[in-house]
């Protein structure tokens, strides 16, 4: 089971969504504002009324951390091997209240629109030249030339038809431009963006349409200037002659080169071959960690963009518990959160595939067939958040198929919503994210040994790593431009020196060379029982502040997704 949904009462409260959408949607919004949200227990289950289930504040788990007074460093409390079984964890409560951001969402609403998911909020100018000033920051550096191409457009083989277009995110993060076969150039020491788009001939404007002008480009993000990719090579050539210190008598008798940093050695600048020996260097080792790290905090307006895409995702996953009880396969879930995060929210764009996996399906992190009936199968795990402005929402629920439980079921239901809760309830400035996956540790292991299926002392429960059979993943991750956000210099729970499982961190480049994948850290990070072993050893052994694993910051937005 993921992240349980959790169902609470509301005398009043309607979530009906104002909106002009289709009518494809009508029923789904008149029967959410029709109906209130029913529970009855008994002997045979958990009773859910579908077609109106209220999901509490922290419905969409992307947590912001804000800027109230930061936690000491102190961990949860830690069981000896000879800890009694029937200890549970306890958080110490000292210090500032949780810093998150907590809102009450009872009708569904968005910030900003008390109306629901009613228009789209003005981000206002997408803030280039400050994310180009924090990577330079990062770099160190006071001169230089960032290089960022972005996605070019792509075609099947054999074939004029290709995959819908996927910026990339590093050149996103400093143009905020989603068109294909642009570049981006930073000049460091004069603090000069520019974005260069492709001169786009009639024919292909009448086909494709025309493409933003530069006046558009700029009054939508803060860019210094945009201009067309024919005068790229010209400038670049500028720029390294005019740039390149001339040698300095006896102590130098040859130019010193100017620097361009790029991502990857295969994305090379269009410098041409007449270019003057001597005059660049290409440093592609420094700009991803840079990037890396200043993509960790995020910007109003980034938070903005998570907000409103967590808040259509919330709302989608919403739509699909009011008709739950009239499906019968996974793929009619999927179609209708689809179809409601475009139709209603206006979002085009998944973060990742849409995971609908019923019974055991649901044990697969990233199932994503998603085309089996629900015959005989107890639970739904639904895992799916749609994208805006490019930025990335992630939202875990498990549903009641028949809107009951079994005795089992709700038990391990409730050890799931316990580990959310508890791990939600630490959230703060100056925690160390691993302290989160140890509790939910914790809390599953009480809650597995109460159960009977584990047996022996928490203490040794914990130190031999077993739960990680149950809880085989991290606890969660960063969110931003990629659902599974970068983590920069270090990790949010494996430490320096922790291998990753083999096949989830790299993946192949250009003539072979490997390279990082974005999502290798956080809830990608197989845990494996030696590993947990192993963190059970650090937290009792590793002085603070546990080098090479991350505290949580101001602006960070992170996941909680607890399972088992």
């Amino acid at each position: 089971m993921e992240p349980p949904h959790r169902e609470q009462r509301h005398p009043d409260a309607t979530s009906r969504l104002d909106n002009g959408s289709s009518d494809l949607y009508d029923d789904v919004l008149s029967d959410t504002a029709s109906e209130t949200s029913s529970v009855e227990g008994g002997a045979g289950g958990r009773e859910f009324n579908h077609d109106l289930v209220f999901i509490d504040e922290f419905d969409a788990l992307s947590i912001e951390l804000k800027g109230l007074a930061a936690a000491t460093q102190q961990r949860p409390p830690i069981p000896s091997a000879q800890h009694a079984a029937s200890a549970g964890p306890s958080v110490a409560q000292a210090g500032p209240s949780v810093a998150v951001d907590v809102k009450q969402r009872g009708a569904s609403r968005v910030a900003g629109h008390e109306g629901g998911l009613k228009g789209a909020p003005k981000l206002g100018k997408y803030p280039a030249r400050e994310h180009a000033r924090k990577v330079a920051k990062q770099l160190g550096v006071l001169k230089g030339l960032i290089y960022l191409p972005g996605q070019v457009t792509q075609h099947y083989e054999d074939s004029d038809q290709g995959p819908a277009f996927h910026q990339r995110r590093y050149f996103y993060y400093i143009t905020g431009a989603n068109h294909p076969n642009c570049a981006a150039t930073y000049d460091i020491a004069r603090d000069l963006l520019i974005l260069w788009i492709p001169l786009v001939e009639p024919r292909q404007a009448l086909y494709f349409g025309a493409p933003p002008s530069p006046d558009v480009l700029k009054s939508q993000s803060d860019l210094s200037d945009v201009r067309y990719t024919t005068e790229l090579p010209r400038y670049l050539r500028t720029y390294l002659t005019s740039n390149a210190t001339p040698p300095s008598g006896r102590t130098r008798r040859v130019p010193c080169p100017s620097t361009v940093f790029i991502l990857h050695p295969d994305q090379t600048p269009p410098i041409g071959s007449d270019t003057a020996p001597g005059v660049l260097v290409l440093d592609s080792t420094r700009l991803q960690p840079a990037m890396d790290e200043s993509r960790v905090i995020k910007s109003s307006y980034e938070i903005a963009a998570i907000r409103r895409a967590n808040a259509i995702s919330s709302a989608a996953h919403r739509a699909v518990l009011t008709r739950l009880k009239r499906m019968t396969n996974e793929r009619e879930i999927e179609a209708l959160f689809r179809g409601y995060c475009l139709a209603v929210g206006g979002a085009r764009e998944q973060a990742y595939p849409v995971i609908v996996g019923s019974g055991s399906n649901g044990a697969t992190l990233h199932y994503d067939a998603n085309d089996e009936d629900f015959v005989g199968r107890q639970t739904i795990v639904l895992d799916a958040g749609c994208e805006w402005a490019l930025y990335a929402s992630d939202i875990t629920r498990t549903l009641p198929v028949g809107g009951k439980l079994t005795a089992e079921g709700r038990a391990v239901y409730g050890i799931v919503e316990r580990m959310q809760e508890r791990c939600i309830g630490m959230v703060r400035p100056g925690v160390p994210y691993w302290h989160l996956q140890l509790e939910a540790v914790l809390v599953a292991i009480d809650g597995l040994l109460e159960l009977g299926i584990l047996r022996g002392s928490r203490g040794d429960v914990f130190a031999a790593g077993t739960v990680a059979a149950f809880f085989p993943h991290g606890l969660g991750h960063h969110v931003g431009l990629d659902v599974h956000d970068v983590s920069g210099r270090e990790t949010l729970i494996l430490g320096a020196g922790t291998a990753p499982a083999a096949g989830l961190g790299l993946a192949a480049g250009v003539g072979g060379r490997a390279r990082r994948r974005v999502g290798a850290a956080g809830k990608r990070e197989w845990i494996t029982p030696e590993m947990m072993a192993s963190m059970c050893r650090d937290a009792r052994t590793v002085a603070m502040p546990f080098k090479g694993r991350q505290s949580m910051q101001v602006g960070m937005v992170v996941t909680v997704e607890p399972g088992m």
